[in-house]
């Protein structure tokens, strides 16, 4: 259980806000096996954090959801109100859903039947080397569709990329709350694509204390996106340490912008990996000001910030950030 709430996490923790569209009526009923009486909660996505909107009381292993649905939309289904839930797509045509859900292992095990966009859904999580423009072909019709984009792709994708990939989605899914979402970071991803300035932003040290980030040009500077929750992030440190380290007396800062919801564990994470540099933090997780402006929704993340405050290249980790910083700062001759 401890690894599905893990994996479910990072699914939903990239879901902007959606906008409200219209309600729709569409009949949710089910089983459930291998538990006693209670209750399954329906939850939706806002400010990527889950939320329920109806829950149904279990009697004799049977439940029904009785509150009118936002179609297209993706849901989600718990046995623990702040548990992570099992996906639940529904598409505007889906009238009658049934769900069989398997408290033993309701990940795996859990059947859904009635909606198109489920099982368009079930095919993507079969698949391996998908591409998401063939996938999209297939299915421009599915809230899946928008949502594997949003969710698996188009933070990988480049301002131009993003929105070539998103002209091959149906007319009726752009005006979905996806299809709103993705139109609104493709408009983020045009504001730092390499070449552009670097958006500034100021927040608090671990002391209290507003910083401005862009008093820190003038070097090249990496901003750097973590979390102490985040052990990608924390296992990229020691070579991000190493990088400031070498360079640090040519004309090289690491400013780093953490996404933790603690100062507590913040401020322990700083201590143990020897981050020396600027730290800052609003402890807003997920809804962090300067991941919005620089469309981050996976870390880790970095910018490479010129003297100038131009962002000259995005995400290098591990011998790309020490082959760059040779390339730019040998060229400069700092």
């Amino acid at each position: 259980m401890k690894n599905y709430t893990q994996l479910l996490l990072l699914s939903g923790i990239f879901a902007f806000s959606l906008p409200v569209t219209a309600q729709e009526s569409v009949q949710i009923s089910g089983e459930l096996k291998n538990s006693p009486a209670g209750k399954v909660y329906l939850q939706a996505f806002r400010n990527k954090i889950f939320y329920t909107v109806d829950s149904a009381v279990v009697t004799s292993g049977k439940f029904r959801f009785q509150t009118a649905l936002t179609l297209p939309e993706v849901y989600g289904l718990t046995l623990e109100e702040k548990s992570s839930p099992v996906f639940l797509f529904l598409d505007a045509a889906d009238k009658n859903v049934a769900i069989e859900l398997d408290s033993s292992s309701y990940y795996r095990n859990t059947k859904i039947t009635g909606s198109e966009a489920q099982k368009v859904f079930e095919k993507f999580r079969a698949s391996r080397d998908l591409k998401i423009d063939d996938f999209i072909k297939e299915n421009p019709n599915s809230i899946a569709s928008a949502y594997v984009l949003y969710r698996n792709y188009a933070y990988r994708l480049e301002a131009e990329e993003l929105r070539r990939t998103l002209g091959l989605l149906s007319p009726a899914l752009k005006n979905s709350a996806y299809g709103k979402n993705l139109d609104a970071y493709l408009e983020t991803l045009e504001k730092i694509q390499i070449g552009q300035p670097a958006p500034d932003f100021v927040l608090n040290d671990p002391d209290g204390k507003a910083v401005r980030f862009s008093d820190h040009f003038g070097k090249y500077i990496l901003l750097d996106f973590w979390a102490a929750w985040c052990g990608p992030c924390r296992r990229e440190n020691p070579n991000v340490v190493s990088a400031y380290n070498e360079y640090k007396d040519h004309g090289f800062e690491v400013f780093g912008v953490s996404l933790d919801k603690t100062r507590e564990a913040w401020i322990k994470a700083i201590e143990k990996d020897g981050l020396t540099w600027t730290q800052v933090s609003d402890l807003k997780y997920w809804l962090s000001d300067p991941a919005a402006l620089y469309g981050v929704r996976a870390i880790p993340a970095n910018f490479l910030i010129s003297p100038e405050g131009t962002i000259i290249a995005k995400n290098l980790r591990g011998p790309e950030l020490h082959d760059k910083l040779r390339e730019i700062l040998s060229r400069s001759g700092r």
